[in-house]
């Protein structure tokens, strides 16, 4: 998908969509990074939107790891699936993952990596889609997302942050990835063992 065309896209459904072009490889490499991805045995990607994360991801998966993603917006999911067609996908909300996990026949996810745009959230949903995550984490789960640094312009961004210190036992901040447009930071959320 083009610059121009997730723009569109953006501009049709910003709550879903949340950036203007897809994150850079220097974001990617950030967001996959310290989360110990390549120990873990079910990870799950929400929000993968153009795979620029999942191009990272695959590589550093465990041999044995059950890998699957869940994409909210239709047009970004097919464009997913025709992408990957070897990873499973779900077009599907990210509060639906209990759901997805019966499907999956699995307990409990050892990572979670994120896309979403959670300062553009009410904060009830971003309250309702983190203790999702949260819940279907293994003790000793990570979560990881990231956020733009203007986005701290947002009230969203502050209800985040806020309910991210109130879930997670450990919540630990990147360096700003200023090589990404917008400039962005990561966050490493893990629940306790």
């Amino acid at each position: 998908m083009s610059r121009i065309e997730l723009f569109k896209h953006f501009v049709k459904k910003p709550g879903e969509i949340g950036a203007v072009c897809p994150s850079s490889t220097y974001l990617a490499k950030t967001i996959t990074s310290e989360i110990e991805i390549e120990k873990a045995l079910n990870v799950v990607e929400i929000g993968p939107g153009t795979g620029v994360f999942t191009e990272k991801i695959i590589p550093n998966l465990h041999k044995n790891a059950n890998f699957f993603v869940i994409e909210l917006n239709k047009e970004l999911h097919l464009l997913f699936e025709k992408t990957f067609p070897e990873i499973k996908s779900y077009n599907n909300c990210a509060s639906e993952l209990a759901n997805i996990m019966k499907d999956q026949k699995i307990d409990s996810i050892d990572v979670v990596i994120s896309g979403l745009p959670w300062a553009s959230f009410p904060k009830k949903l971003q309250n309702e889609v983190l203790h999702t995550i949260f819940d279907s984490l293994a003790p000793g789960g990570v979560f990881t997302t990231f956020a733009y640094l203007q986005g701290f312009l947002m009230k969203g961004a502050h209800s985040f942050k806020a309910l991210l210190k109130e879930t997670f036992d450990e919540v630990e901040t990147s360096k700003t990835v200023w090589r990404n447009f917008p400039p962005a930071f990561v966050y490493r959320c893990k629940k306790k063992k």
